[in-house]
């Protein structure tokens, strides 16, 4: 199989985990009634008819790479001016059309092209829910580091893709893994150039000098937990250690982070680091996942966590356990976005009995239809942590209102609009100059 079949492959192959945090002018609560419709894949995503993926999901849908051909007189985004990159060899449009890079949104705003690929398909573990499972009957390929660096550059000299999101299977283990994925972004780095993003797993069983290694490379690194605990870990991958394969080297991370100075790490400073969660693999509640997220994030300062709705592998000991609704996945996000960037205590989240988040209804609108309905904020007094509390106010949002008021007072509906405030959610929730608008409650 050629070097492009083998790309197809695995990245086709590739559970996604997006790389993405987009936001709009109103934040989270702009995204809460858009009109979703599922894109078609092995693992469907959520996307609106317009072209902003919703808060924590990315687009599965591939780029256009029309007018994105490389300059002849520079190099492309995220390369060097080095030896490697003087003579640009681009790609087929027939091959860029297989290489499977997707649009994303990094952390710092900034949008790129990114492939997100394993090194290798082959994997010795038997986890119930993954298509790479060892045993299960399907094809496979592989990539040595060096062949796998040549071929990504060959992307990033055509302008087709600008970073990168590498993974593998685990195959002799996860010190020989590590190496091969180390050994790969190192060739990247210092070999031909490459400046540009990386996104590095860091597989079960890695050591800490590999994981100190990998925040030399990487901008992030990432351990997939899969699960909020040991005991649901067992019912999905019982061959994994929750505490000393998965969560230590995510301790590892921020011990780096606090101990070493971050001239060491790459470009100057240390990587962030995240992780994913199969959602509702092991029945487990949200909840549970929503707790251990919290815990990541005060403790070890994880940028974020991913959520993958579970959906059923043929061939897999789980191929018969029912998928759970993306909507799901959604609300995940949506809740956990409240805790990290809006102010709210799991206290403060909407779970019903069972620990579930309601799927009719997102987290900050139940949570204000019981606590503003009949005590609404006035804006021009307000604090930021309060005006966080309002659907349709983000933080972007609240800011404005903040920097509008030292301007003179707010007295209509219409200066909200004007400073980007989705005023049809904020509206049955605030008061503006004493005034509250006769806009009533929907409850649906």
């Amino acid at each position: 199989m050629d070097a492009i079949s083998r790309l197809k492959l695995l990245s086709s192959q590739m559970s996604f985990e997006p790389d993405t945090e987009r936001r709009t002018t109103g934040g989270l609560d702009t995204l809460a009634h858009l009109p979703w419709r599922a894109v078609p894949g092995k693992n469907a995503r959520y996307s609106t008819t317009g072209s902003a993926p919703p808060s924590g999901t990315s687009q599965v849908t591939r780029p256009s790479t029309a007018g994105r051909k490389a300059s002849p007189s520079a190099p492309p985004s995220g390369t060097s001016q080095g030896d490697a990159l003087s003579k640009p060899t681009c790609f087929t449009p027939k091959e860029k059309d297989q290489a499977f890079v997707h649009p994303a949104q990094l952390p710092n705003g900034k949008n790129i092209l990114l492939l997100k690929t394993l090194l290798s398909s082959a994997c010795e573990r038997d986890c119930y829910y993954c298509p790479f499972r060892a045993g299960r009957d399907f094809r496979r390929a592989t990539f040595q580091p060096e062949e796998f660096a040549n071929l990504f550059i060959k992307l990033n000299q055509s302008g087709a893709a600008e970073g990168i999101f590498l993974s593998s299977g685990l195959a002799g283990g996860g010190v020989r893994t590590q190496d091969k994925l180390l050994d790969a972004a190192d060739i990247l780095r210092h070999k031909l150039g490459f400046r540009g993003y990386i996104h590095l797993k860091i597989m079960p069983g890695a050591e800490q000098a590999q994981v100190y290694r990998a925040m030399q490379l990487a901008d992030r690194v990432s351990v997939n937990l899969e699960a909020p605990n040991t005991d649901r870990l067992a019912r999905l991958a019982p061959h994994k250690q929750f505490l000393d394969e998965l969560l230590q080297p995510l301790k590892w991370v921020e011990q780096i982070r606090r101990s070493e100075p971050a001239y060491k790490g790459w470009n100057g400073r240390w990587p962030s680091s995240v992780t994913q969660f199969v959602a509702g693999g092991a029945d487990e509640s949200d909840l549970e996942l929503l707790t251990t997220t919290e815990w990541l994030r005060k403790n070890v300062r994880l940028g974020r966590a991913y959520f993958s709705a579970f959906s059923p592998i043929r061939d897999t000991p789980l191929e018969n356990k029912a998928a759970v609704a993306p909507l799901r996945e959604h609300r995940l996000y949506q809740a956990s976005f409240l805790l990290r960037d809006y102010g709210f205590d799991l206290e403060d989240l909407p779970f019903a009995d069972g620990g579930n988040l309601p799927l009719e209804s997102d987290p900050k609108l139940a949570w204000a239809r019981r606590h503003l309905a009949d005590r609404p904020v006035e804006v021009n007094r307000a604090d930021k942590r309060e005006l966080l509390r309002v659907p349709g106010i983000g933080p972007k949002g609240a800011e404005s209102i903040l920097r509008a008021r030292r301007e003179g007072r707010l007295r209509e509906l219409s200066h909200l609009r004007k400073l980007g405030i989705a005023i049809q959610r904020a509206a049955p929730f605030v008061l503006v100059d004493g005034h509250r608008s006769p806009t009533q409650i929907s409850m649906f």
